[in-house]
């Protein structure tokens, strides 16, 4: 959380994770074309040539009031490919939340279990830890019919047991709830 005191603004930070291809770029994607127009900044993405995030998607969201401030969302993305390790760090200070993003298809179970070390790793290095940290985990491509149960991937990949949410992000299922968790979780650690 930044205070812009001259804004009177109050600037959380999310970030979605994830492996790469597992539907993070699509989440944000699916929450801009959403919103309306008047309360959310241009959708700023990199891609490479091969069509995929390289450093990041930005969002702003402007809701309410917290404490007579006008609370501000930038939503970010990180690149899942393993050799964009150093820009997945830079991207994560500051965050305030984390959802990360997994792909339910039992051939990605590694990729999901590699990238959620890698975030462990990451936010060890910003002092901070996933035991503590608010982060939502969501079981995307729950629509495939090959996607794992959700008894599997609980027992493999939640293993702190923070809140799920189950999702089509490329048909809007499970994106805005899995937001409003995030969102929540953000607020409630920047209020305790």
């Amino acid at each position: 959380m930044h205070v812009d005191a001259f804004k009177r603004e109050v600037i959380f930070k999310i970030v979605y994770f994830g492996p790469g291809l597992s539907g993070k770029t699509t989440n944000l994607e699916v929450i801009y074309k959403n919103l309306d127009p008047q309360i959310r900044s241009d959708l700023i993405s990199l891609k490479t040539s091969e069509e995929r995030t390289l450093y990041f998607d930005f969002l702003e969201m402007e809701l309410g009031r917290i404490k007579g401030r006008k609370p501000r969302f930038h939503l970010y993305t990180i690149p899942g490919q393993p050799q964009y390790g150093w820009s997945r760090q830079i991207v994560l200070r500051g965050a305030d939340a984390v959802v990360f993003v997994a792909d339910s298809q039992p051939m990605r179970m590694d990729d999901n279990l590699t990238s959620l070390m890698d975030l462990e790793i990451k936010l060890i290095r910003l002092r901070k830890t996933l035991a503590r940290f608010p982060w939502v985990m969501q079981y995307n491509k729950r629509d495939l019919p090959q996607a794992e149960s959700i008894e599997v991937l609980e027992r493999k990949l939640n293993f702190l047991h923070t809140p799920f949410y189950e999702a089509v992000a490329t048909k809007g299922i499970g994106v805005f709830e899995t937001l409003k968790c995030a969102i929540q979780m953000a607020v409630q650690k920047a209020t305790l």
